[in-house]
């Protein structure tokens, strides 16, 4: 098992090297179409391809029901989350009892950035002074507000409040205001309510953006670490959000097990 967690963080490192190569070749040579408001243009559906993000973002090896992944931390260099020595301890302890204790279990909301690497599609929407975003889980949506330079006042959000510029080509969004009952996984990764996460969207091509997240906790954290993923764009015909309706799946789970 241990091997193969090393072996799962050595290839993570070799990807996150050619990655970082790539990367900014991409988004010098692509120039993305703009809207009428002459903003980069965002719009459609999108999905992470990358389903064991959801279940741990460091690299981990396979086990029942878990795909193994390379993890999607770029920052540090190890794909390790860099927590505190009591926030390691609480973090073993969510991992333990996950299977009841993930706040998805429960159906709450996902919050960011976990709702954007879960196995479900979300559609972005643009207008001069916001960027929407619908989530096809359980009806979520943000709106990011590009005319507002400062978070709301003593209020706080499962999904948290969003406040977003444009620098050239990236939308980079300040999301803070969190209420701290949201999990970064399935594995346990959490955070506190003091948790502060810069988003930024980049079109490096007509059917990739890539998201990039810097998080910080300082109640968690030792120090800032960044996540990075490509969203794909969906082309099918007739493509669309759908349904997820958690609550009522999960009823019915209830009412087959009590029969």
């Amino acid at each position: 098992m241990k091997r193969a967690i090393v072996l799962a963080v050595a290839l993570a490192a070799v990807q996150i090297a050619a990655t970082g190569a790539q990367a900014p070749a991409a988004r010098q040579t692509y120039v993305p179409p703009k809207t009428a408001a002459g903003q980069p243009d965002l719009q459609g559906i999108w999905q992470v391809l990358n389903n064991a993000a959801e279940w741990n973002l460091e690299p981990h090896a396979a086990s029942w029901g878990v795909p193994a992944g390379l993890g999607i931390i770029v920052d540090p260099p190890d794909g390790m989350i860099p927590y505190q020595p009591a926030a390691l301890a609480m973090r073993a302890e969510n991992l333990k009892n996950s299977e009841t204790a993930d706040p998805l279990a429960k159906c709450y909301k996902p919050g960011v950035p976990r709702l954007t690497y879960l196995p479900f599609p979300l559609q972005i929407v643009q207008s001069p002074q916001q960027v929407t975003i619908f989530y096809e889980y359980v009806h979520n949506y943000r709106n990011i507000h590009l005319n507002r330079k400062t978070h709301l006042d003593g209020i706080d959000f499962w999904n948290g409040d969003s406040i977003g510029h444009w620098e050239g080509n990236t939308l980079v969004v300040d999301v803070a205001n969190f209420n701290g009952q949201t999990w970064l996984d399935r594995a346990g990764n959490f955070h506190s309510e003091a948790l502060h996460v810069v988003e930024r969207y980049t079109r490096i091509d007509a059917n990739t953006i890539t998201y990039e997240a810097t998080i910080e906790d300082p109640q968690v954290f030792t120090r800032p670490w960044k996540i990075s993923l490509p969203l794909h764009l969906h082309r099918e015909p007739n493509f669309r959000l759908l349904e997820y309706e958690c609550h009522a799946y999960a009823e019915d789970v209830v009412k087959e097990q009590t029969r």
